[in-house]
């Protein structure tokens, strides 16, 4: 008889990946716009020497919503080991 999977052990995937991509890159500036059944994340970085799209990310309306409870328990938890994130306002970001 063969095993059956735990349903209280997270499923374990297998990504693959290019280099460049394993890398990752850097945002900081978001846009995001959305339709009936789409968001459309732009992850853009914003430097001296103009706005830049790094990255374009389209999800589905309960993706998102599973996006943001996931990003609010682990933002929980990164506050309780590192301390409390301060928030910068727009208006005090500057680019040297």
């Amino acid at each position: 008889m063969a095993d059956k999977a735990d349903p209280q052990q997270p499923q374990q995937i297998q990504i693959n990946t290019a280099d460049d991509m394993s890398r990752g890159r850097y945002s900081n500036l978001m846009f995001v716009s959305h339709g009936p059944d789409e968001f459309i994340l732009d992850w853009i970085l914003n430097s001296p020497n103009g706005a830049h799209l790094v990255s374009r990310i389209i999800l589905s309306p309960a993706n998102v919503k599973r996006t943001i409870e996931t990003l609010m328990i682990n933002l929980k938890q990164y506050e309780e080991k590192f301390g409390s994130v301060k928030v910068v306002e727009p208006g005090d970001q500057k680019i040297h």
